[in-house]
């Protein structure tokens, strides 16, 4: 992805999920991803998508009450974080965050706005938004390469 923003409108859960298979594919290694939207908005959808387009053929479900799950069975390590739950930014020190986010895999972080002070500006962020105008399963995803958060 270049610089800048980019925005998709989804209709389905199925075209969230495929939007994210898309973009997973483009992901490199050192890749971090920070997913951000209200309660119900599709993250999980997304994730699991996401995970597809990494080649992940395990079962993908949010890491809310564990933090993280890790994968590797897709082409590049898929570390997915759903930092809901962290009370202080302390808690993903204590996870050793650093050699998941500057590492060889990819990272997605659920929830990231609760830890941007540990962010890097050359993350790339998500923010998925609902409509309810435009239909139940109506989602604008935003991607905007750099932590904006």
């Amino acid at each position: 992805m270049e610089n800048g923003c980019t925005q998709t409108e989804t209709y389905s859960e199925r075209d969230t999920f495929d939007y994210a298979a898309k973009l997973a594919k483009e992901a490199r290694p050192g890749g971090l991803y920070l997913l951000s939207g209200d309660l119900g908005t599709g993250k999980t959808v997304f994730a699991k998508g996401f995970a597809e387009g990494l080649g992940v053929t395990d079962c993908v479900n949010s890491p809310t009450f564990t933090i993280m799950q890790t994968y590797e069975s897709g082409r590049i390590p898929f570390y997915h974080f759903d930092v809901y739950r962290i009370s202080d930014c302390s808690e993903m020190y204590e996870l050793g965050y650093e050699e998941y986010f500057f590492g060889n895999g990819v990272c997605l972080v659920e929830w990231a706005e609760l830890i941007s002070e540990l962010l890097p500006d050359d993350a790339v962020y998500i923010r998925i938004e609902k409509d309810m105008d435009k239909g139940f399963d109506y989602r604008k995803i935003t991607v905007t390469k750099g932590n904006v958060i």
